[in-house]
């Protein structure tokens, strides 16, 4: 199944380095909390670590004050220190934040977007604006990406070449999950997944469903595990567009992705201790 998107459908304000950048980060994150949710899954001793403040959004409202930061930083700036003092990890971003005021001016040093020397840093003077939720709240108007990663007892690798994205999630835990234990976990014919996944197991919607499902019917798969939280008409096309012979099968959590695989004969995980 082909899709033709415009150039601003496809990339939006985002140049296609910027969008590969942000692609790659997802995967990253992805496969870190594919980790940590299937060690905790089996009891084993896992904990997520905070890592670095990635731009992955910009935030602009209607009418942007002067020196708003979606007009003068990045995506993928990597935001290291607000008014000098160090912000490393988004606990101590949201430590300096607070008591600061929307309208307020504050000095911001990142890594741009694309320096590969952590050390290279600039400051750039952002206004604050109110976050959208909150009245009275001031934000800097970033969306950062999740850097987080997983220290466990021992290594995981997952590899993924080039691919970028989150998309995997659901069906990296679930390999995880299948290679860690004994037995058949997925059970009869071929299964496939698709879904981000979220420390708490439960499992995001993800794009491009119905092009996902062509490729699950040319590659054999019986059961396909989709996001429930997938529009029903997305899920309905993707139905039609794989055929009868793959059987699809909408899942909210990880605990209904794994009974979706034991009524599919798949063998059940180990008690935890």
């Amino acid at each position: 199944l082909v899709q033709f998107d415009t150039y601003e459908e496809h990339f939006g304000d985002m140049t296609p380095s910027d969008l590969r950048r942000l692609g790659y980060q997802a995967m990253v994150g992805s496969k870190q909390i594919a980790e940590y949710v299937a060690a905790t899954t089996l009891g084993l001793d896992a904990r997520l670590v905070q890592g670095k403040v990635v731009v992955e959004e910009l935030v602009c409202d209607d009418k942007p004050a002067t020196n708003a930061a979606c007009d003068v930083l990045d995506l993928c700036d990597t935001t290291t220190a607000l008014d000098g003092e160090p912000t490393p990890t988004l606990t101590e971003l949201a430590e300096v934040m607070q008591g600061r005021a929307p309208g307020e001016s504050i000095a911001v040093t990142v890594v741009p977007s694309g320096e590969s020397d952590q050390k290279k840093t600039v400051d750039r003077t952002v206004t604050l604006m109110e976050d959208p939720d909150t009245e009275g709240r001031a934000i800097i108007g970033i969306v950062p990406a999740d850097t987080r990663t997983v220290d466990l007892p021992f290594e995981i690798g997952i590899s993924t070449a080039d691919i970028g994205g989150p998309s995997a999630g659901l069906a990296f835990t679930v390999a995880i999950l299948d290679e860690l234990t004994e037995g058949n976990l997925t059970g009869r014919g071929s299964v496939a997944a698709t879904g981000t996944i979220n420390e708490d197991g439960t499992v995001g919607a993800i794009g491009a469903l119905v092009q996902k499902a062509v490729a699950v019917r040319a590659a054999g798969v019986t059961v396909f595990l989709v996001p429930s939280t997938q529009s029903d008409e997305e899920i309905a096309e993707a139905r039609k567009a794989a055929g009868a012979g793959v059987r699809i099968v909408p899942v909210a959590t990880l605990t209904d992705a794994l009974k979706a695989l034991a009524d599919n004969g798949g063998d059940p995980l180990p008690r935890r201790p």
